[in-house]
């Protein structure tokens, strides 16, 4: 399995470009997946400066309704014809940071023929499964990072119910992608127990070195390889990396061979 990172915070190459998002091109022994679109079309001009054409995409995921991760998806459905694009069905749900901005989806775009709804689970293929822990949500101690959704005209915490994260099960490994890991990095291990785990940890907001690293010592007890990006924040991953042993930071352009 080869994952590339078509956007992210960081870059380590002065062609390829970055941005607060997220989005990584999967090629498993069947599939090529489209994990998240970045904020704007820069996860497609990436993929163009690195060779990828996203016309062989076959499947897209979209994991949770925020913009920088969904920003890119207007342009991906005009760039492929053809793969169905999976998101949760409260993806579309109003969503706002501390400062009450909107930071959701393009509304228009959730009446596109190319959109597949899922729930709790859906299998989208032999060894591709969707999971969106509704009930994971209520036993996490992760905090709603000052996020908001609308209810009734109502700004109350995000449940961050729109969210979902993909089971990859291939050569007796179990890889598990997660946008942003909104309900909580140590309580979405915990659940899986994945051999590695790809994605933000969203402790970007977290200023205390303390609760950071008490994080990291948690982690570290898992066996889980981790390849955290985005969210988790530079700081908070150079806190964390002298208490874990299996911890590395990735960035755009960058290959993860599995």
């Amino acid at each position: 399995m080869k994952i590339t990172v078509l956007a992210e915070n960081t870059s380590k190459k002065e062609n390829i470009g970055c941005e607060h998002g997220l989005s990584l091109l999967i090629e498993t022994e069947k599939h090529i997946i489209l994990f998240d679109m970045g904020q704007s079309e820069l996860f497609a001009e990436n993929a163009e400066k690195l060779g990828i054409d996203l016309g062989n995409v076959d499947i897209a995921v979209l994991s949770h309704g925020h913009y920088d991760h969904g920003g890119g998806l207007k342009k991906f459905l005009e760039l492929n014809s053809k793969a169905p694009v999976f998101i949760n069905r409260y993806a579309f749900e109003p969503h706002f940071n501390a400062e009450k901005k909107y930071i959701g989806l393009d509304t228009e775009l959730q009446y596109s023929e190319r959109l597949v709804f899922t729930d709790e689970e859906y299998l989208i293929d032999k060894g591709l499964t969707l999971f969106s822990c509704y009930e994971l949500s209520k036993r996490s101690d992760a905090p709603s990072a000052g996020l908001y959704e609308m209810k009734n005209g109502v700004y109350i915490p995000d449940d961050f119910r729109h969210e979902h994260y993909l089971l990859i099960e291939e050569n007796d490994k179990r890889i598990l992608i997660s946008g942003c890991s909104h309900k909580g990095i140590m309580s979405i291990t915990e659940e899986f127990q994945p051999d590695i785990l790809v994605g933000g940890f969203h402790f970007m907001k977290i200023t205390s070195k303390d609760i950071v690293s008490a994080y990291a010592q948690q982690l570290n007890l898992f066996p889980t390889e981790f390849y955290t990006c985005h969210c988790t924040g530079r700081e908070q991953f150079c806190i964390m990396q002298p208490f874990m042993n299996n911890l590395h930071y990735i960035s755009s352009g960058q290959i993860i061979t599995i």
